[in-house]
């Protein structure tokens, strides 16, 4: 018999029961389940991006269970439970979605003939943003922005690419990717102008200059920079790995070898990359 979810939310409830529970679990709070809730989801990223589709069910049920943490905290201090989230984000996308469903329920259906093809992607997309608008306007404490509800602990990179494309849609942008290359050789100077000058804290900051706008680079061409980041670091890791390899076949400890020899072993790794 395969378990449900009602079987999951149960398991999560004994877990943390101050009798009978994990003493581990008990301790947890909302803060400390954060670092897990962002690990799990890379975690989920990485399997994709390596289209390890086996280990995949594990990797989304490891991120559900954040879920399944937040909304017993929820319950515990009865703000909300599982069944309220479902709830909020099932009437959320009805919401976003009247050319889906029209009427704004579940049971109701685009008209027969129309297709999901027929559709103006940018008639949707403009639709979802003015009803995101709309909502951060009813939460809003504060004169309204269209930099609102992008979350501080993204990882930078990601929120920087964010907080550029929020920005472009209402014109504030490069008109082309070349703008943005001379953009990036302009922070790159600055950064030289920096170091020349002894400057190492006006550096780094001109480097998170150079670094966002990189990431600006990456959004205009409709990639994100995450993922190019993470695949850099793949390709970084596997050419080091072969160069430690290649040393070691050679019996020549890393910490004596030199610099063109690395650099060689380097080369030879791309090499046989691009056979």
């Amino acid at each position: 018999m395969r378990h449900t979810l009602e079987d999951l939310l149960t398991l999560m409830a004994v877990l943390r029961d101050r009798e009978q529970g994990c003493p581990w679990d008990i301790k947890q709070d909302w803060d400390s389940i954060v670092p897990h809730t962002l690990e799990e989801a890379y975690e989920v990223a990485d399997a994709i991006e390596r289209r390890a589709f086996d280990e995949l069910p594990g990797e989304l049920g490891d991120l559900l269970f954040q879920v399944v943490y937040y909304a017993q905290f929820g319950a515990e201090e009865q703000r909300f439970d599982f069944h309220d989230i479902v709830d909020t984000l099932t009437a959320k996308m009805l919401r976003r979605h009247p050319h889906v469903f029209p009427d704004g329920t579940l049971a109701s259906r685009r008209p027969t003939g129309v297709s999901a093809d027929e559709v103006k992607t940018q008639q949707v997309n403009s639709r979802w943003e003015a009803l995101k608008a709309d909502e951060r306007a009813e939460r809003a404490t504060q004169p309204p922005s269209v930099l609102d509800d992008v979350p501080r602990t993204l990882p930078a990179l990601s929120r920087a690419a964010k907080l550029s494309k929020r920005a472009a849609r209402v014109g504030f942008d490069w008109p082309n990717a070349e703008g943005v290359l001379a953009k990036i050789r302009e922070e790159l100077e600055e950064v030289e102008e920096a170091l020349a000058a002894g400057d190492r804290q006006h550096a780094q900051e001109e480097v998170g200059d150079l670094l966002f706008a990189v990431t600006n680079l990456a959004r205009t061409l409709g990639t994100d920079p995450e993922q190019c980041l993470r695949r850099t670091n793949a390709k970084f890791e596997r050419r080091f790995r072969f160069v430690e390899r290649a040393l070691a076949e050679s019996e020549r400890p890393l910490n004596e070898a030199s610099l063109d020899e690395m650099e060689s072993h380097w080369q030879a790794a791309k090499a046989q990359e691009q056979h």
